[in-house]
């Protein structure tokens, strides 16, 4: 069930009565009102799939998860394939697509990308609203005849990322990668329209040490931790060295040499 005092209320609608059936369903799943006037945010079904629009004026527009259009295929198409940074970051090499837990998979932007460049992934999101939307998302693309076979090799599982960390069932992921929400201070940092939505719904990853722990005792390869390029790497071991970009960096701690 969502969480909904500290988040300003929630409901479910439907866009057209076409959907009303969907709508009720998930309210069910996600333990939302159909009705509520006072919510901050609608869960919202329609042609367009499972979407969240935060209400009230000058709010950003409706966000969703979309493998197959927008940025995501722009992404894919002209991104940097192999020579990307996240690429290099996980160990993808010639011969080498390890498999890769994303366990702060959020809308799943990254696990994509490395999925379209042959990773099995598996992705955990924490967040009730955020794993249904990607649900949806991949649900949508799997449909699709040329990203279909690209998100086949995306995998979500539920529940709280460390919890099931620590009690995995099965061979261990050889790369887990984490992305956690950071504090931010600078307002500037929430220009991105997911970012306005999703912070007030999420808030910050304060249990990032707890899950780099968890994810350093599971992985059999290297564990990856995305941060902005400035921020100050997550308390416990130190990484051994980082890629970094414009704006990001990726924290590589690495166990074991991946090998084709």
């Amino acid at each position: 069930m969502v969480e909904q005092e500290a988040q300003g209320g929630i409901r479910i609608e439907a866009l057209t009565a076409d959907f009303q059936a969907q709508a009720e369903h998930w309210a069910v799943r996600l333990g939302l009102p159909l009705q509520d006037e006072t919510a901050a945010f609608a869960v919202q079904l329609g042609a367009d799939g499972l979407q969240i629009q935060q209400l009230g004026p000058q709010a950003p527009g409706p966000v969703r998860v979309d493998f197959v259009e927008g940025a995501a295929a722009h992404r894919r198409v002209f991104g940097g394939g192999s020579g990307q940074m996240i690429a290099k970051a996980v160990g993808i090499a010639q011969g080498v697509r390890p498999r890769v837990l994303d366990a702060t998979a959020g809308l799943g932007k990254d696990a994509f990308v490395l999925a379209s460049l042959g990773c099995e992934m598996q992705l955990i999101e924490r967040q009730p609203l955020v794993a249904a939307l990607l649900e949806d998302g991949l649900a949508r693309a799997a449909r699709d005849a040329e990203v279909g076979p690209i998100v086949a090799r995306m995998h979500l599982l539920s529940g709280n990322s460390i919890e099931r960390m620590r009690h995995w069932d099965g061979e261990a992921p050889q790369v887990i990668y984490l992305d956690p929400m950071f504090p931010h201070r600078d307002k500037s940092a929430l220009v991105k329209k997911e970012m306005r939505v999703f912070r007030p719904l999420v808030g910050d990853d304060l249990d990032a040490p707890a899950l780099l722990e968890a994810a350093l005792a599971l992985a059999s390869h290297r564990v990856v931790v995305k941060r902005p390029r400035k921020a100050p790497i997550i308390d416990g071991p130190k990484p051994s060295h980082s890629l970094e970009g414009k704006s990001s960096r990726y924290d590589i701690y690495p166990k074991k040499a991946l090998k084709a």
